[in-house]
């Protein structure tokens, strides 16, 4: 009885913290209250920064934070309990240990591990509300539009790498072309390989600071093909980035249309009077209000056309084929 009780309550939990599928009010006021928690948490860091705001109201700041990451560390540690019932089937360890290296279980980690080790290692209280902005981070899991944008990430990985590797290679490369040159000229400036990369990076990324510059025309003329690489460089992250955000939204609006069909096979869906289950499927896909009504727009026409063909058939069927005279 007591076992069934526990499951009982880890099913409850599993539902309003993980379970996306369960829409409640409870569960929205909960999430909306973790929303909360991590802006106010961002920011207090922010504010805390301005010694006549922090110094004070240092009480309350402190108090404020031991709030936060009770919260933050019930919250995580109920999320490694209640995952088990993601897939009951599956081994409960298993599935915990596979949630504790997810992306999400490493953000909430990352949330509340700086004022833990704050215990153990003598830190800079400076350097750890720095460490506390990645809070922030937690927000992915309450917004749809930056799950997306991870899941982006995490397919085109591949690509970013590649830009990664070419850049390297691309910044050894004019590091070293640029000490060849402009050693002898600038032996303070590019008195090494190691210091040129400096140059190398902000004329690659062409950011230009202008603090250190080729003076010969050997090293304006290599300066000048660098800008150029550079330029096209820089656009390869962002043209990956929005190639790969075209296509999975525009895999999610066949996801979407593919849903309301197998609803309307397998039951009396109505598009038009159920908008809740519109909106729960919507939800699910992370798309807007507008590109699931142009569906809906799609489907309701596809529908009328097909019941049109249905009604030219049954009239066909009603008239002789030869003479056209009624049956």
């Amino acid at each position: 009885m007591l076992l069934q009780s526990i499951r009982r309550l880890r099913l409850f939990v599993y539902n309003i913290l993980q379970n996306d599928d369960h829409d409640t009010f409870f569960s929205r006021c909960v999430d909306y209250f973790l929303i909360f928690l991590i802006m106010t948490n961002v920011a207090a860091v922010i504010a805390e920064s301005v010694d006549q705001w922090y110094y004070p109201y240092q009480t309350y700041f402190t108090w404020f934070e031991n709030f936060s990451i009770v919260i933050f560390s019930i919250e995580y540690l109920l999320r490694l309990w209640s995952v088990a019932e993601a897939k009951p089937v599956n081994t409960t360890w298993r599935q915990r240990w596979q949630w504790l290296k997810s992306p999400s279980a490493l953000i909430d980690l990352i949330a509340i591990a700086p004022a833990f080790l704050n215990f153990f290692v003598n830190i800079d209280l400076r350097f750890l509300r720095i460490l506390r902005l990645f809070r922030i981070l937690k927000l992915t899991r309450y917004f749809a539009s930056l799950r997306i944008l991870l899941v982006v990430i995490n397919k085109e990985k591949g690509s970013f790498q590649a830009v990664v590797f070419i850049l390297i290679i691309m910044i050894v490369t004019a590091s070293s072309g640029i000490y060849l040159v402009e050693n002898h000229a600038q032996p303070q400036e590019f008195e090494s390989i190691p210091k040129a990369m400096w140059w190398a990076v902000v004329t690659l990324t062409t950011v230009g600071y202008g603090d250190v510059t080729p003076v010969t025309n050997a090293g304006k003329i290599l300066g000048a093909l660098i800008t150029i690489l550079g330029v096209g460089l820089a656009a390869l992250p962002a043209g990956i980035l929005a190639t790969g955000l075209a296509n999975e939204l525009a895999q999610r609006r066949e996801e979407l249309e593919q849903h309301f069909r197998e609803q309307l096979i397998d039951s009396d869906f109505d598009l038009i009077q159920n908008q809740m289950m519109i909106d729960k499927i919507r939800r699910e896909l992370g798309l807007d209000k507008e590109q699931a009504q142009s569906i809906v727009l799609q489907v309701l026409r596809e529908q009328e056309l097909e019941r049109r063909e249905k009604e030219v058939d049954v009239k066909k069927k009603n008239f002789c084929p030869n003479c056209g005279e009624a049956l």
